[in-house]
């Protein structure tokens, strides 16, 4: 691996590429340090020491801890990545949208236009109510000193997304998703502190359950990032004048876990939307609503079961969304292509919906033990986790991906890989 690392900075443009994607995500790194003017970043400091568990905490994991440190980076990417999934569904509920995608790079191009002033809109929301929710940590709370927070937010979004889009065009991986894992990686620390301390204390055995159940994660993670399906096409003959097309075998690749992150996102953002906003309202829920919300939390076991079906039942709908088997089958009709021993036409749609039916159960299954395994932990070592199944699932995603583009690059110049 560190031949192929030293190989890769010979090559001028991949040198080039690999020291761009470093100083940007410095950059943004460094920019989380800076504080919004006008508030008391350790009021909210305090607050989130008292709610890190709800979904305030996993948007601040998201933004690498500028969130609850209040700087100008505290929205972080999020609002970027509503706008993209939301664009998505759109593109299957709108017919003008979806003919637009389809309308080659141009319809592209106007897509992410729409995504990127979407993004700057639910900044502004999202920015306003953090502002108003958190007014009590303002130091002169006045409509200027709101003003001034949104305005500040906002930019960091944006700023955010147009480093993004230029790690994509001109550095190494997707930007978007290299900045999400930078801003993850960087609350490592509190961890691995926390690790140190087991193993410097009595508690030594629960350390060791710790790296193992970690490693363990990762293995998981690892196969459902890279398992796929293999669905064979053959392509018949095809004479055109002189010469003679197709006749060549290929296969269809469908991803084990081809939903991603998302049904872990969606699932927790759901079960724990109730609780993060009557923690605005009291700190104390009592009554009905005090048990419910203690019935849906993750930690108790109705509300672990809960997530875990949730988990499943979102895969199955973002996967209806992403993969639609029948545009498949007919553009492997219209192209002469055919899966060994299917007929073309409905048979192949049945065939390719219940491959991906069991697929998605295999890869959202799979999905919901690696979500719910730092819970189980934290029930059994009674130590609170900084890096739960979200962030695991993330980070390992982004870096097998950002490995296989610096792979084809070497490829592309007859370099070896890591793997070789």
């Amino acid at each position: 691996m560190f031949k192929t690392l030293r190989d890769a900075f010979k090559i001028e443009d991949l040198r080039k590429r690999i020291l761009f994607t470093f100083f940007m995500l410095f950059a943004i790194r460094s920019g989380a340090a800076i504080p919004i003017p006008g508030i008391d970043s350790r009021g909210i400091l305090e607050y989130f020491n008292n709610n890190s568990e709800g979904l305030l905490g996993m948007f601040d994991a998201f933004s690498g801890g500028a969130f609850k440190n209040m700087t100008i980076f505290a929205l972080g990417i999020i609002p970027y990545i509503n706008s993209s999934i939301i664009m998505n569904l759109l593109t299957i509920a709108i017919p003008a949208l979806e003919e637009m995608q389809k309308d080659g790079e141009d319809g592209r191009k106007k897509i992410a236009k729409i995504t990127r002033y979407a993004t700057i809109g639910f900044a502004v929301i999202q920015a306003t109510a953090i502002s108003i929710g958190f007014r009590s940590y303002f130091v002169n709370y006045n409509f200027w000193s709101v003003i001034a927070a949104i305005v500040t937010m906002t930019a960091g979004t944006a700023f955010l997304m147009w480093c993004g889009e230029k790690i994509t065009e001109n550095g190494v991986g997707n930007g978007i998703s290299l900045i999400i894992t930078v801003n993850i990686l960087s609350g490592l620390g509190s961890g691995a502190l926390t690790l140190y301390e087991l193993f410097m204390s009595s508690e030594v055995v629960k350390a060791i359950i710790l790296l193992v159940v970690f490693f363990l994660m990762i293995v998981f993670v690892v196969l459902i990032q890279l398992g796929e399906r293999r669905v064979p096409v053959q392509y018949a003959k095809r004479v055109q004048g002189r010469k003679v097309y197709g006749g060549q075998s290929t296969h269809i690749p469908m991803k084990v876990n081809m939903a991603g992150v998302i049904p872990v996102i969606f699932a927790s953002s759901l079960l724990q939307f109730p609780a993060t906003i009557t923690s605005f309202i009291t700190a104390s829920p009592s009554g009905w609503w005090g048990k419910t919300l203690e019935v849906i939390s993750i930690s108790n076991p109705y509300g672990a079961a809960i997530y875990f079906v949730l988990i499943i039942a979102f895969a199955y709908f973002y996967t209806a969304i992403t993969f639609n088997p029948y545009d498949v089958a007919n553009n492997m009709k219209k192209n002469g292509g055919f899966i060994p021993g299917i007929r073309p036409g409905k048979p192949t749609v049945e065939y390719l919906s219940k491959v991906l039916s069991r697929l998605v159960l295999i890869g959202a299954v799979m999905l919901g033990i690696i979500a719910l395994a730092p819970v189980g932990l934290t029930a059994v070592t009674k130590i609170q986790l900084n890096f739960g199944g979200t962030s695991l699932i993330i980070v390992a995603g982004v870096a097998l991906e950002t490995v296989k583009q610096v792979q084809s690059q070497l490829v592309m110049r007859h370099y070896k890989g890591f793997l070789g």
